[in-house]
């Protein structure tokens, strides 16, 4: 069937699909199936974390129950080892993110993006560096690498951590280096939609042993027992020798432990994730490569992309077209979220505009893709015809 006889029929394009697959789920009913398995954060936990550090190429991985906890954990930890301050952010990212520094007392600093990565514009993050800059936490959006060489000599010459959100590109590198593995601590989502699922769940991961020792004890209540420092745990015990030594709580913290169960899901879906990852980008490639790069913008940096979305975005501004690219996506039930990462420019969303009124109208290059701007569910079992059917259907409209 050709592209323009694939386009006339087709319809029903979900974001997602078959992430959580069969052998997942037998993996999780043999655990259960076992003679009294221990249902809490326990041996598979320590596990999946051990196997996420490896393949990422880190020291310290903390599972937790999302990829949103994984954004208050870091900022948390953050905060309690380097005060308050201010904290530069993307206004193109996923709403946690900006809200985790809300919430830990910190002022987020915005810049805009850079449209071939989706990413924060480097040039502006290091512009907009102060002496009261605490962190810079940069997105790796919907799986472009955000790095570049200059952000991060620039960071390291002045000692500004660099935090990674890559929770929606897991497998993307630079210089041939995973990213997560370039900052400070870095954090990732296991969302249904994501690369890899865990149903629900998330990784903070880190280098840094002391800001590890804090990230595990800010997990579960703040308890010193957390702790697999045993000088740190006998500093407290001798500290405070009128308190049980199982329940001596360093930090007003939270409850963000998952469970064996989602850690069994995780393990099962790691081994295959580089593949399926491969497939990915040689889908989005395919995307791309058919795209009318007259209508929409197809220069994205694709170099260690790794992308589970496809990135649709006019390449000027023309609200009729992309309204008709709007209804035939809708009459095909192609499912899409306009905007992009997070609902487009955060700036513009009630939680900020209640704390920043006027600061939405100072970013152009998100504004664009928060108006004429999307992505479309990539996933490894899409076959090429359907994408040059989708391309031929763009590109008509």
């Amino acid at each position: 069937m050709n592209s323009a006889a694939a386009a006339a029929e087709l319809r029903d394009w979900p974001l997602m699909k078959n992430n959580v697959t069969r052998p997942d789920l037998d993996a999780v009913i043999a655990f259960l199936q076992q003679d009294d398995p221990v249902l809490t954060q326990s041996k598979n936990v320590v596990a999946f974390e051990q196997e996420w550090s490896d393949w990422l190429g880190v020291k310290h991985s903390v599972f937790v129950n999302s990829g949103s906890s994984a954004n208050q954990l870091t900022l948390a930890a953050l905060r309690e080892r380097f005060g308050p301050g201010e904290v530069i952010v993307p206004t193109l990212t996923w709403v946690s993110d900006i809200a985790a520094v809300l919430q830990n007392d910190l002022t987020p600093v915005f810049v805009d993006i850079n449209p071939r990565t989706l990413g924060m514009d480097t040039r502006q993050v290091v512009s907009k560096i102060t002496s009261r800059t605490r962190a810079v936490f940069l997105t790796h959006t919907l799986g472009y690498n955000g790095l570049d060489d200059y952000l991060l000599e620039e960071l390291q010459a002045r000692n500004i951590p660099l935090l990674e959100d890559v929770c929606e590109s897991h497998g993307a590198t630079f210089h041939g280096r995973r990213v997560g593995a370039f900052g400070f601590a870095s954090n990732f989502s296991f969302y249904y939609a994501h690369h890899m699922s865990t149903i629900e769940g998330g990784m903070v991961c880190t280098n840094d042993p002391d800001f590890y020792e804090m990230l595990r004890m800010f997990r579960s209540h703040g308890m010193v027992r957390e702790s697999r420092s045993a000088a740190l745990k006998s500093r407290y015990h001798t500290e405070f020798p009128d308190l049980n030594p199982d329940f001596i709580f360093a930090f007003p913290a939270y409850n963000f432990r998952s469970t064996e169960i989602n850690a069994v899901i995780g393990r099962a879906q790691l081994p295959r994730l580089d593949e399926q990852n491969r497939i990915r980008t040689r889908n989005l490639n395919c995307f791309l490569d058919h795209l009318d790069p007259q209508r929409y913008f197809t220069d994205f940096a694709r170099e260690g992309s790794c992308n589970y979305a496809f990135t649709l975005v006019l390449r000027e501004s023309d609200a009729a077209l992309w309204q008709r690219v709007e209804q035939i996506l809708r009459a095909r039930n192609i499912e899409f979220r306009r905007g992009s990462a997070g609902g487009g420019n955060q700036l513009r969303q009630p939680y900020l505009r209640r704390l920043f009124p006027e600061e939405y109208k100072n970013y152009p290059k998100v504004d664009h893709v928060h108006f004429q701007g999307a992505y479309i569910g990539n996933y490894p079992d899409l076959e090429t015809d359907r994408i040059q059917a989708l391309c031929h259907l763009l590109n008509a409209v």
